[in-house]
Order: C-alpha cells, then sequence, then structure tokens
C-alpha cells in the first residue's frame, strides 16, 4: 500500500537548479550573442567559446543535476497522485521515471502523466476541467519540446557551418533555443510551486487534526 510523501524538500531543490540553469542560460547567452559577426568559420563551437569553456561545462552539470532531481520530484507526486485517485492514472508510477526517455514517446508522455497527477492533486480528481486551469503546464510543455528542438537544430548548424554567415545562422537558432528554455524554465518553477502546493494542501486536509 502507498504512502504519501511529502514531497516540499524536493521542490526546493528543483526552484534552485532551475534558477541556475536560468543564470547560465542568460550569461552563455550573452557569451554567444558576442560572438555574432566573428569569423566562426573553420572552427568548432568549443574553439570559439573557449574563454567560457568552464561556464559551458558547469551549466552542464547543473542541467544533470536538474534531469535528476526534477525527475525524483515528479516520480514521488505520481505517487502521491497514486494515493488520492488511482484509477485516473493510466500509466505506471515508473513511466514517471522512463517515459522521459522514450524515445518520441518522451515528446507527450510525461506530459500526460503531469496532467493526470494534477488532477489527482486538486481537491475534486473527477470534477471536469476548469477552463484554462491547464495553461501552466501545457505552456511550459511547449516552451520545453520546442526549446529542445530548437537547441537540436542549432547544434547541427554548428556543426556543418563553414562560413560566418552560416555561423551567425546557428548562433540566432543557439539563442532562440536560450530564450526558450528560459521561458520554459520560468513556467517550471511556477509548475512545481503550484503542484507541490496542490499535494501539500489536499495531504495536511486529509489529517483531522489539520481541519
Amino acid at each position: 500500500m502507498r504512502t504519501l510523501k511529502n514531497p516540499i524538500g524536493l521542490s526546493h531543490a528543483v526552484v534552485a537548479l532551475l534558477a541556475g540553469n536560468i543564470f547560465f542560460d542568460v550569461l552563455l547567452g550573452g557569451v554567444e550573442t558576442s560572438e555574432l559577426g566573428a569569423d566562426g568559420a573553420g572552427t568548432s563551437e568549443s574553439d570559439a567559446f573557449a574563454p567560457a569553456d568552464g561556464a559551458y561545462a558547469l551549466a552542464g552539470l547543473v542541467y544533470l543535476a536538474t534531469i535528476v532531481v526534477f525527475i525524483i520530484w515528479f516520480h514521488r507526486l505520481r505517487n502521491n497522485a497514486e494515493v488520492w485517485a488511482s484509477d485516473l492514472q493510466t500509466r505506471t508510477p515508473g513511466f514517471a521515471i522512463g517515459g522521459w526517455f522514450i524515445p518520441f514517446g518522451n515528446l507527450w508522455i510525461p506530459r500526460s502523466i503531469a496532467v493526470e497527477i494534477w488532477r489527482a492533486s486538486r481537491w475534486e480528481p473527477y470534477a471536469a476541467d476548469a477552463k484554462g486551469e491547464l495553461t501552466l503546464l501545457n505552456s511550459w510543455w511547449v516552451c520545453f519540446v520546442v526549446g529542445g528542438l530548437v537547441d537540436s537544430i542549432a547544434g547541427r548548424l554548428y556543426e556543418d557551418a563553414g562560413t560566418v554567415e552560416e555561423w551567425n545562422t546557428a548562433t540566432f537558432w543557439s539563442l532562440a533555443g536560450y530564450g526558450l528554455n528560459i521561458t520554459a524554465a520560468v513556467l517550471a518553477i511556477l509548475l512545481v510551486r503550484r503542484m507541490t502546493s496542490m499535494q501539500h494542501a489536499k495531504a495536511t486536509g486529509m489529517i483531522p487534526a489539520a481541519q
């Protein structure tokens, strides 16, 4: 039998790491902006940004840590949702972890799990969704997915860049990716705080002494 577990501590860690991602996205976006118009043709991306290599490496570590802690937080919320409305959960709790790593399936599986967690975490799990209720969740997911796709395009363009114009085009795509990722991180912070608050309020409300 599953029991409720407090997600508040994890949520604080996720928010802090997301803020770190925003910081590095702004920093590295500034670095790449300063390189616009520079002759990057014939060099690798790492060569062009050699002075900022340490920042890129640290940003990668922060991003990796964010992924790990976010998924742990997400899985905890999914387990709590099982306690409140198991019949609304169409996938097992394991998908709250594995769903992020399924090729192509990771474009929609985590979002659908998040929606089911959201519904189970509100006071009336079986009520119809209110108008605009899922706007925050959906906005975060769109920015997250599109940002990842734009980053992938930018990476390929950097690899194939042979002229200053092609290098600048890759940089513009990269900056667009930073913008989307920053927006996604801000929305993720709001979403993490909101879903954690929903679960905390519901769990507290289930304890007679706290009513």
